[in-house]
């Protein structure tokens, strides 16, 4: 039993090693073929999420372990041929007490950093910027309230309009611009169903809720392409609403800002377009 111990301490690490390298090599961008692991974080939530999930794999690996050598031991020290006469004990103050407690504490190492994620995801208090993102059955249109007010629809490129590196059913035809290094408060709402915002390499999964307004934030630490995808069953198309997020620098950002107000100016949902996206799947 010792020697199984000390082999399953040796394959830990490398099995947290593996998991890292394969999600280093997967790109921020989109998943990759054969990943394992979360895509590479690019905001602070990001980093959490995915020390914590560390944290909750070593937590199940050793306790698997445990039980494992448990039921090993048990196997070979107590069957009929290596123990003929069964002890007739009926209980084990000890044990009954072991058994109680070591979960117990198990639960308040999870609970303490889970609580203390959860918090720091909830929201920014000192925000340098405001987006409003809304899901429509079966699109997202998106608002900036804090650079002249403007709205845009982004709907899914069709498959015929892909163009070369664009990925299928993830590469929308306008994308959400956003500075780095600025703390972003992200509003979340929907016009019909519920919806979920999520972009895995941000750390951010929030439902939009019709008539709600949810709020959640994220640092984006580098520039690139983020892309994300529709999390909540919405209907016969949810499959066809994807979220591409570009960061860029800040002075790319102010520039994009001043074309997106003379492009954008006066915009809503057009009825017709949209129309035309839902008959299409998009």
């Amino acid at each position: 039993m010792k020697a199984m111990f000390k082999k399953s301490m040796v394959l830990i690490p490398l099995f947290l090693f593996f998991l890292g390298a394969t999600a280093g090599a997967a790109g921020a961008a989109q998943p990759q073929p054969w990943q394992m692991g979360f895509q590479p974080a690019a905001s602070p939530v990001m980093r959490e999420i995915n020390d914590f999930h560390n944290l909750l794999l070593v937590i199940s690996v050793l306790i698997c372990a445990v039980v494992l050598g448990l039921l090993v031991y048990v196997m070979a020290r107590f069957n009929e041929k290596a123990n003929p006469t069964p002890s007739k004990t009926t209980h084990n103050t000890f044990v009954e007490v072991l058994w109680t407690a070591l979960p117990v504490l198990i639960l308040v190492i999870i609970a303490v950093p889970s609580f203390k994620l959860l918090y720091f995801m909830d929201r920014t208090h000192n925000p340098e910027m405001t987006i409003k993102a809304t899901g429509h059955q079966w699109y997202w249109s998106y608002d900036y309230p804090d650079h002249g007010n403007f709205t845009f629809d982004a709907l899914m490129v069709p498959d015929d309009e892909l163009k070369e590196g664009q990925p299928r059913l993830l590469e929308t035809d306008k994308r959400v611009v956003l500075p780095v290094d600025t703390d972003i408060r992200i509003l979340l709402t929907s016009d019909d169903v519920i919806h979920n915002w999520a972009v895995p390499a941000l750390g951010v999964k929030y439902d939009t809720v019709p008539g709600r307004i949810n709020e959640t934030w994220v640092r984006i630490e580098r520039e690139g392409t983020f892309y994300g995808q529709c999390s909540e069953l919405c209907g016969i198309n949810h499959a066809y609403m994807p979220i591409t997020v570009e960061a860029v620098s800040k002075a790319a950002f102010a520039e994009w800002v001043e074309k997106a107000k003379r492009e954008f100016a006066g915009n809503g949902p057009n009825p017709v377009r949209v129309a035309g996206a839902r008959a299409a799947g998009r």
